[in-house]
C-alpha cells in the first residue's frame, strides 16, 4: 500500500487511488440539459484571473443563497440554478467563466421575428452579479420551430456573411452572421425540424461551444500580430550578426558578438515564454471548434457556406499566422543557440592561445629565474666559503702564535690553502642538500 493509500471504505474490496474521484467525475462536469422548442439562450463569457475566478465564485454563491438556491460546491466547475422563470447555468473553465440562461417559454414568441426583444434587455439577471472580467463573447441564441422558408433571414442577418446548414441528420438548420447585433450579441438561429429535448440540448450546447471557442481561438492572432515584428527584427540582427562573425578577429570582438547575441536569445526567449500559453491555449480552441463542427455533421444549403466553410476561410488563416510566429521564434532560438554556441567555442579557443602563450612564457621566467637561481647559488657558495675561510685564516694564526710558545711551528698561508678546497666542497654539499629538503617539500 502506498503512502498516498487509504483503507478501504466500509463494504468495498479496494482501495481508491487518491485522483480516481475527480478523474470519474471530470467526465460529467458538464452534462447536457435538454431543451424544449421554442427556446431563447443567452450566453456571455468572460476572461478572468485566478483572483477574479475565486471572487466571481463568492459572488455567484452569495446570489445563490440570496434567492433561496443551494450555492456552487467547493470544486463544482458547473452549476445550474432556477432564478424565477428564469434558468442560470455557471461554469468555470481554465481562463474564462460563462454565463447562460434560458428565458421562459412564454417569452418566447412564436409566429413573431426572432431576436425580439434585444438580449440586452433580458439580461437583467446578471446586473445582480458584478462582472468578472472583461467580457468576450456574448450570444443570442433562438431556438424555433421549422417554418420552411417564412423567417426573413435577410432582415435578421448580414447577407454577405451569412453562413447556414442542416445539421443532426437534417432534423436541424442553423444560421449565424458572426457579426454582434446592436445590443452586442452574435445572433444564431436554429430551425429545429423534428429534434428531441435531449437532442436539441445537445446541438444548442455544441453551438454555443463553435462561437466561444473560436472567438477564443483567435485571441492568439492579436498576439501574433504583435510579435512579428519584434521577430523580424530579431531576425534581421541575427543576420547582421552572424555576417560579422565571420569578419571579426580577436577576443575581444568576439566577446562583444557574443554579448549582443546573447542579449538577442534573452530577449527572444522572454516574448516566447509570454506567448506560450497563448499559442497553446489557440491551438487547442481551435481543435475543440473542429471537433464540434464535425460532430453537429452539417450538409450545405445551396447559395450559402456552411460554418465549417465560413470558419476555415476565417478562422484558419489567423490560426496559420499564430503557428508561423511560434515556428519563427523556435527556428530563430535554435538558430541563435547554434551562432552563440560557434562563437563561444571560438572565444574559448581563443582563450585557450592565450593562456597557452601566458604559460609559454610563464615557462621561460621560470627557466630564466632556476638559471639566475643556480648562478646565485653558485656566488653564494664561493661568498660563503670566502667567508669561512677568513674566519680559519684568523683562527690558525691565533693557534699559530700558541703553537710556536709550544714549540711547534707550521706555515699559516699553506693550512689556509689547504682549508680552502675542503671548505668549499663542505660549503657546496650543505647548499645542494638544503636545494634537495626544499624540492622534496614541493613534490
Amino acid at each position: 500500500m502506498t503512502a498516498n493509500a487509504t483503507a478501504p471504505a466500509a463494504g468495498k474490496a479496494f482501495y481508491d487511488h487518491p485522483l480516481r474521484a475527480p478523474v470519474l467525475a471530470e467526465l460529467h462536469a458538464r452534462p447536457f440539459v435538454a431543451v424544449s422548442t421554442p427556446a431563447r439562450i443567452l450566453h456571455v463569457a468572460f476572461l478572468v484571473d485566478r483572483a477574479q475566478a475565486i471572487a466571481d465564485r463568492a459572488a455567484f454563491a452569495s446570489l445563490c443563497l440570496a434567492r433561496g438556491q443551494p450555492a456552487p460546491g467547493r470544486d463544482a466547475k458547473q452549476h445550474r440554478v432556477a432564478f424565477g422563470r428564469f434558468v442560470l447555468r455557471w461554469e468555470r473553465h481554465a481562463e474564462f467563466t460563462t454565463y447562460t440562461w434560458e428565458v421562459p417559454a412564454e417569452d418566447v414568441v412564436e409566429g413573431g421575428l426572432p431576436f425580439q426583444p434585444s438580449g440586452a434587455s433580458l439580461a437583467d439577471v446578471l446586473t445582480q452579479l458584478p462582472q468578472p472580467g472583461p467580457l468576450l463573447v456574448a450570444v443570442d441564441l433562438h431556438l424555433v420551430t421549422d417554418t420552411a422558408d417564412a423567417l426573413p433571414l435577410d432582415r435578421l442577418f448580414d447577407r454577405t456573411s451569412l453562413a447556414r446548414s442542416d445539421v443532426e441528420d437534417g432534423f436541424a438548420e442553423i444560421a449565424t452572421d458572426f457579426q454582434p447585433d446592436p445590443s452586442g450579441f452574435v445572433r444564431i438561429l436554429v430551425r429545429d425540424r423534428g429534434m428531441t429535448d435531449d437532442a436539441a440540448g445537445a446541438l444548442v450546447q455544441r453551438v454555443l461551444e463553435i462561437e466561444t471557442y473560436r472567438t477564443l481561438a483567435l485571441l492568439g492572432l492579436p498576439e501574433a500580430q504583435r510579435l512579428a515584428p519584434t521577430v523580424a527584427h530579431s531576425e534581421n540582427e541575427l543576420s547582421t550578426l552572424t555576417e560579422q562573425m565571420r569578419q571579426s578577429e580577436g577576443l575581444a570582438a568576439n566577446n562583444k558578438l557574443l554579448n549582443a547575441l546573447t542579449g538577442l536569445a534573452a530577449q527572444l526567449e522572454a516574448d516566447a515564454a509570454a506567448s506560450l500559453f497563448r499559442f497553446g491555449a489557440t491551438r487547442a480552441y481551435e481543435e475543440i471548434v473542429s471537433s464540434r463542427l464535425r460532430t453537429i455533421g452539417e450538409r450545405p444549403i445551396s447559395g450559402y457556406p456552411t460554418w465549417q466553410q465560413f470558419l476555415l476561410r476565417r478562422l484558419q488563416p489567423a490560426m496559420r499566422t499564430c503557428q508561423a510566429i511560434e515556428q519563427r521564434q523556435a527556428n530563430l532560438s535554435v538558430k541563435l543557440t547554434s551562432a552563440a554556441n560557434l562563437l563561444r567555442t571560438r572565444v574559448d579557443v581563443e582563450l585557450e592561445q592565450q593562456n597557452r602563450d601566458l604559460l609559454r612564457s610563464m615557462n621561460a621566467r621560470a627557466r630564466m629565474q632556476l638559471r639566475l637561481q643556480q648562478t646565485v647559488e653558485g656566488l653564494s657558495v664561493a661568498a660563503i666559503s670566502y667567508y669561512v675561510i677568513s674566519l680559519l685564516h684568523y683562527a690558525l694564526e691565533g693557534l699559530h702564535t700558541r703553537a710556536e710558545a709550544a714549540g711547534l711551528h707550521y706555515d699559516v698561508g699553506v693550512a689556509t690553502a689547504v682549508a680552502v678546497p675542503l671548505v668549499v666542497l663542505l660549503i657546496w654539499s650543505v647548499v645542494r642538500s638544503i636545494r634537495r629538503g626544499h624540492a622534496e617539500d614541493d613534490a
